[in-house]
Formats: structure tokens, C-alpha cells, sequence
């Protein structure tokens, strides 16, 4: 049980590249750069984030996903039985996703993706080199306050659906399929966490999906059944998480979209979904994007178990406009209002201690970042220190 979170202040993980990786990485894209030269600038860079996230405050660490072009990077691409096909037909994709229904309207035919032609198996790991090298920054005191990040198993399965995500003559259902991923994330989470590790993030671009309801009545329409699939992305996750131990933190980011200049690609309160999630899925944190009106009021948190924590994205990464520290105290307020509400068992002292703040998302789920600053990012990083100096 995790009552007492230790990071009041959060943010969900992906930072700025500074501007020296970021011309590096440029380069490597028009391929001007070798790999080598790459790492060598990413492994200066991350030591400038991490000192970053040290100066303003923030107890959480992470390596602000430098090594990655895009945030779910490292996992499939890491998978035996999974092949990366360059250009797979656009008819492939499921329109009601949202993202993939701006594909379909800006003519996109033909986009990379991942299918699954054999068995899965982890024959090496995702994240542990880029651990170890966060891990070798930090005091040895402040390594269990680093957070590795990590796609959700679901992720290319909601592109693709039951029937186009892996090959039927290996695995014959979902169940199937996300069982050996599962084996596969928890023998993942078990080095890491022998290694040290004791914080870990699923990023989830699924479940608000199932918030919005244009994508509900496509899949209707379609003929999919919208709960029994939200059910099985319930269980993909629970099938990773299971049995993992008692003080490894576990949470879940729900993300609305976070491409390239903070595009965003979903809306609707989690009304829908959040009886079933809060209470079935298998996780200590959930980390709720709450900076724009698109993802409704704070009525949903009444759901939310005692024995776990929200976290409410206030602050955005969207735009460089700075969050003052009373709007921050008065939305927490709001949440605690709408915890306690027609609830005589829950406190507010109790509501309080269930809840942290953050960023909405990341500050780049893909390596070119959002339109904001460097200074920006470490404003907006210090108003939630602050923040939560004052709340708590």
C-alpha cells in the first residue's frame, strides 16, 4: 500500500533534449551521425537533466528518455517474435482510433508498425543499461527516487486490433498473446528492480481513448465491443504487474496524445471508464492529465480506491504559459471536494494524502519536444515543488 507517496511533486518522465543532442540528434536523423556519437552526446545530456531535475527540486529522476526518438521505444523493437514492418498499409490500422482516424483523413496510406510472427520472448532487457547509467549519476541514497518509463503492452494491439496484431497459427486470442508479453514486462521489472529500481511508469495512450465518445460509437459501428476490449487492456496490464514486490511502485500515466508540438488526440472525463479502472487494474499510481477542459471535472476521483493515488497533471506541457502556485492549490482543493463529496468514509485529510501533482505528459514524447523552453520546462518543474511545499 502506498499512502504516503513520496513525490508530491511529479513529472511523468520525457524532458527537453538540451540543444547540443538536440542539433546531434538532427543529424543522426538525415543519418550525418554515427550511433556512437549519438550515445556520446545523449550520456552528456542526461547528466544535465538529471543535475536539472536535482536543482529545481524534484525527488522523482529520470533520464528524460534521451535515448529514445519516441516515448514507447526500447520495448517491442527489443521483443523476440516481433518483426517492424516500414510501411504497413493504412488498412491495417483501426479507423476509430483516434490517431489513426487523423491518419485516414490526412491520406495517410501507409505507416511503420510492429506484427507479431512468432513467439515472444525477452532475450535481453529494455531499460536496464539506461538505469544503470541514471543510476551512476545519483547518490546512492536518492537511487530509489528514479523512474523508468515504459509503453504499455496494448500499445500496437489498439492500432491493430485482435485480428491484425499477431500471427492467429501462434497465438489464437488475446490472451494468449498478452500472457507472453506479460512474462516478458515482468522479467523486465525483476532486473530492474534487482538492480535497484523501485518506480515504475506504464505511459498508456488506451484507456482515454475509451473516453471518447466518437471513438465509442465507431467501434460500435464497427462491431467491437468497446467494454470487453477495454477488459482485456485491464488484464494486459495486470498480467504485468502481478506479483511484483511490495515496495516496487507501480503506476499508470493515461495520456490524450503528446506528438509533435504537443498535437493531442483524445477528450472526454474519465467518467466512463474510471469505476472499472480504478478498481481493477492492478497499479498503485494513476496519473490523470487535468490541464485543459477536455478532460472533464474531478467528479470521477470519487471511484478511487483508499489504498491508491492520484496523481492530477495541472501543469501543461503544451504551451510556456506558467501555472501560478494558488491556481495549483485551489484545483487540488477542487479534487478533494469532489473525493469527499456524499463520501462520510473518506476525510479530507484522507483525500489529501491520496493525491500528488504533475505535468500533464511529458515535455517530449517524441524527441523534437513541445513549443516550450528549457526555462519553461524548469518553471513549470518548480511551481509544482512549490506547490506541494504548500499543500502538504
Amino acid at each position: 500500500m502506498h499512502l504516503n507517496p513520496p513525490f508530491r511533486a511529479e513529472h511523468i518522465g520525457s524532458l527537453l533534449r538540451p540543444s547540443v543532442l538536440f542539433e546531434k540528434r538532427s543529424l543522426f536523423e538525415q543519418k550525418q551521425l554515427s550511433i556512437e556519437e549519438l550515445r556520446a552526446a545523449e550520456d552528456e545530456a542526461i547528466k544535465h537533466v538529471v543535475q536539472l531535475q536535482r536543482d529545481v527540486g524534484m525527488r522523482t529522476i529520470t533520464d528524460g528518455e534521451l535515448r529514445r526518438g519516441v516515448f514507447f521505444e526500447g520495448v517491442f523493437d527489443n521483443l523476440e517474435g516481433m518483426t517492424t514492418i516500414p510501411n504497413r498499409p493504412i488498412e491495417t490500422f483501426k479507423r476509430y482510433i483516434p490517431h489513426i482516424g487523423m491518419m485516414y483523413a490526412y491520406g495517410i496510406k501507409e505507416a511503420e508498425s510492429v506484427f507479431c510472427s512468432g513467439k515472444i520472448k525477452r532475450t535481453k532487457p529494455f531499460y536496464l543499461d539506461q538505469f544503470n547509467y541514471i543510476k551512476s549519476l545519483v547518490p546512492v541514497e536518492d537511487v530509489k527516487y528514479i523512474k523508468i518509463n515504459v509503453c504499455s503492452p496494448s500499445w500496437y494491439h489498439q492500432r491493430h486490433g485482435s485480428d491484425l496484431t499477431y500471427d492467429l497459427s501462434v497465438y489464437k486470442n488475446d490472451d494468449e498473446y498478452f500472457d507472453d508479453l506479460g512474462i516478458a514486462y515482468r522479467a523486465e521489472f525483476k532486473e530492474l528492480y534487482d538492480h535497484g529500481c523501485r518506480h515504475i511508469q506504464i505511459d498508456d495512450p488506451t484507456f482515454c481513448y475509451f473516453c471518447n465518445e466518437r471513438m465509442i460509437s465507431e467501434m460500435e459501428e464497427a462491431g467491437v465491443d468497446h467494454e470487453a476490449l477495454l477488459d482485456t487492456y485491464i488484464r494486459a496490464i495486470n498480467v504485468c504487474t502481478r506479483d511484483r514486490p511490495g515496495d516496487l511502485t507501480v503506476g499508470v500515466h493515461m495520456c490524450r496524445g503528446n506528438f509533435k508540438g504537443g498535437v493531442h488526440f483524445s477528450e472526454g472525463g474519465y467518467g466512463r471508464i474510471a469505476v472499472k479502472l480504478f478498481n481493477k487494474l492492478n497499479v498503485d499510481t494513476f496519473y490523470l492529465e487535468y490541464d485543459t477542459e477536455r478532460a472533464g471535472d474531478f467528479a470521477p476521483l470519487k471511484h478511487l480506491p483508499g489504498n491508491k493515488v492520484a496523481v492530477l497533471g495541472l501543469v501543461t506541457t503544451k504551451n510556456p504559459k506558467i501555472e501560478t502556485v494558488e491556481e495549483l492549490k485551489a484545483r487540488v482543493n477542487e479534487a478533494v471536494d469532489a473525493m469527499t463529496r456524499d463520501n462520510p468514509q473518506r476525510t479530507r485529510q484522507a483525500a489529501l494524502n491520496q493525491l500528488c501533482i504533475s505535468t500533464q505528459c511529458g515535455f517530449a514524447s517524441v524527441w523534437e519536444g513541445n513549443p516550450v523552453t528549457e526555462e519553461d520546462e524548469y518553471k513549470k518543474l518548480a511551481v509544482l515543488v512549490e506547490a506541494a511545499k504548500q499543500i502538504w
